[in-house]
C-alpha cells in the first residue's frame, strides 16, 4: 500500500522472489514429498538451514508452475426452487459391528435449499434405489420436476447424457411421483456438483468416531445428523442454512402422490424339507405343513413376507448385510412330541404294578439288573402283556422269576411256549 500511494507500484509487474536461488531445491523437495509444501517448508529449514515462509514458498510455487492450474470458473447453474434434486451414491467405509466393511452411501439434496438427505446400503441395486427415493421424497415433504444422475447402470439402460435412456423400470417409479430422471453429460460430474460435495461432508463430518452394531443403526444415526447437523449448517452460497432456504421452496415441490405402491421384489421359491426358504444367503422359517410347496416371497425394504395362494403365511424381519443367517419364528416348527422320563415312568407304574405278586417281584428285579434306563424294556414288557394270553404272560412271568431270566428275548420266547402248549396241544383222540 506504501507503494502504491508513493507511486512506484507498477502494475502486472511482479518483483523477482529473493528465495529464487532456491528454486532447484524446491523442485526437488516438492517431487519428493508430491506437491507437499508444507513438508517442503519444513525440510528446507531442518535439512537445509533456510527459513522461508509459508506465502514466499506457494509463491515460488506458482512461479515455478510445479502445480497445473487450478481450473477457473466458467459459470454457474440456476436453481430455481422445485426444479431440480441431484443424486448420487459413493463408496464409504464404516465400522459395523466391530468390522470395517465397505458400503454404499445414497443421497440425494434438493438444489435450491441445499436439503440433504442419506442413507447407507451393503449394495445399491435398482431396488434399493426405488427404496431410497421413496423415502428422500418423504423427507423433502414434496416432489421436485427433475431429478438429475449420474450414468449409471442402476438408472440407465443405455446411452448416456442427454441420450440416455432410463430403464423403464425407473422411468415408471418416477412417473408415479411425476418426477423425471436426467443424466448428466460424461465427464460433466459439476453439473450435480451440490451432491458431489456432500459426499466429503458426510465422510469426513459424520463417519469418524462413530460405530454402529447393524444397518439400520447406521441409517437412524445418519437421517438425525442430515435433520440436526447438515441441514441446519449455514451455507455461503444461501446466506442461511438449508432448513430455512426449504420454508421458500417447499411450497414449489409438487405434492406426494394420495397412492403409492409398496415397494417389493417378487420371488418364488419352494419350501425345503427343513421348513426354510432361502433369499439372499439367509434363511427365513415356514410353517412345517407348506414343506414342498411353492410359496410367493415379497422382499421390502426390512420386511420378508410369504405367501401361499394369495394368503400370508408368514412374516419376518429382513436380515441386512449378513450371509448364511436363519430366523425361525414361534410356532413355525414345533418340537418333536417327548415324553418325560417322569411321565414313562408313571405310565409304566401303572400298567404292570398292582396286578400280580410275581409280575411286581419281576419289574423290580428287571429295573435293577439293567445298568441304564429301563424304560424300553419296561416298554417291551408291557408289550407283552397286552398283546399275549394273560394266563401265558403269568406263567413265563412267574417262570423267569424262578430262574432269574431278564433277557426280554428269552422271555417272548417262554410266552409263545406257553402259548403254543395251551392253544396247540390236542390229545391223539382228537385226530
Amino acid at each position: 500500500m506504501r507503494r502504491i500511494l508513493a507511486g512506484k507500484h507498477q502494475p502486472g509487474i511482479e518483483r523477482p522472489s529473493r528465495y529464487e536461488s532456491l528454486a532447484p531445491l524446491v523442485c526437488d523437495l516438492f517431487t519428493r514429498y508430491e506437491g507437499n509444501v508444507v513438508l517442503v517448508g519444513q525440510d528446507l529449514k531442518d535439512e537445509y538451514g533456510h527459513d522461508v515462509p509459508y506465502p514466499s514458498l506457494t509463491r515460488l510455487v506458482r512461479q515455478l508452475q510445479l502445480r497445473e492450474p487450478a481450473n477457473k470458473r466458467s459459470g454457474s447453474f440456476q436453481y430455481p426452487p422445485g426444479k431440480e434434486a441431484q443424486h448420487d451414491t459413493s463408496p464409504h467405509r464404516l465400522i459395523l459391528g466391530g468390522k470395517s466393511v465397505k458400503a454404499q452411501c445414497a443421497a440425494m439434496a434438493l438444489a435450491s435449499s441445499r436439503l440433504l438427505y442419506a442413507q447407507y446400503y451393503p449394495r445399491f441395486t435398482r431396488f434399493e434405489a426405488k427404496i431410497f427415493i421413496s423415502q428422500a421424497l418423504d423427507y423433502f415433504g414434496g416432489v421436485p420436476r427433475n431429478c438429475i444422475i449420474d450414468n449409471t447402470s442402476v438408472m440407465v439402460a443405455a446411452g448416456s447424457g442427454c441420450d440416455a435412456v432410463m430403464a423403464p423400470e425407473m422411468e415408471a417409479f418416477g412417473g408415479i411421483y411425476g418426477m423425471r430422471f436426467q443424466a448428466h453429460e460424461i465427464g460433466h460430474s459439476d453439473r450435480k456438483a451440490i451432491i458431489e460435495r456432500n459426499f466429503r461432508y458426510i465422510e469426513k463430518n459424520f463417519l469418524p468416531g462413530r460405530r454402529f452394531t447393524d444397518w439400520q443403526q447406521v441409517n437412524r444415526q445418519v437421517k438425525n445428523w442430515c435433520s440436526q447437523t447438515a441441514n441446519n449448517k449455514i451455507k455461503r452460497a444461501l446466506a442461511m442454512t438449508p432448513r430455512q432456504a426449504y420454508a421458500t421452496e417447499k411450497p414449489w415441490l409438487q405434492p406426494l402422490p394420495a397412492f403409492r405402491p409398496p415397494i417389493y421384489q417378487s420371488l418364488t421359491r419352494v419350501v425345503d424339507l427343513s421348513g426354510f426358504v432361502t433369499v439372499d444367503t439367509n434363511r427365513y422359517s415356514v410353517p412345517e405343513r407348506f414343506c414342498g410347496k411353492v410359496v410367493e416371497i415379497h422382499k421390502g425394504a426390512e420386511t420378508i413376507r410369504l405367501f401361499r395362494k394369495y394368503k400370508k403365511i408368514a412374516d419376518h424381519e429382513r436380515l441386512i448385510g449378513r450371509r448364511d443367517a436363519k430366523i425361525t419364528a414361534p410356532g413355525h416348527h414345533l418340537p418333536p412330541q417327548r415324553r418325560t422320563q417322569k411321565s414313562n415312568a408313571d405310565n409304566h407304574r401303572r400298567i404292570l404294578l398292582g396286578h400280580s405278586q410275581s409280575l411286581d417281584q419281576y419289574v423290580s428285579r428287571l429295573k435293577s439288573s439293567t445298568r441304564s434306563s429301563a424304560t424300553r424294556k419296561m416298554q417291551r414288557l408291557i408289550n407283552f402283556k397286552q398283546t399275549y394270553p394273560k394266563a401265558a404272560f403269568d406263567k413265563a412271568v412267574e417262570r423267569a422269576l424262578q430262574y432269574g431270566l431278564y433277557d426280554l428275548n428269552r422271555l417272548e420266547n417262554l410266552i409263545l411256549s406257553f402259548v403254543a402248549g395251551d392253544f396247540f396241544n390236542l390229545n391223539d383222540h382228537d385226530h
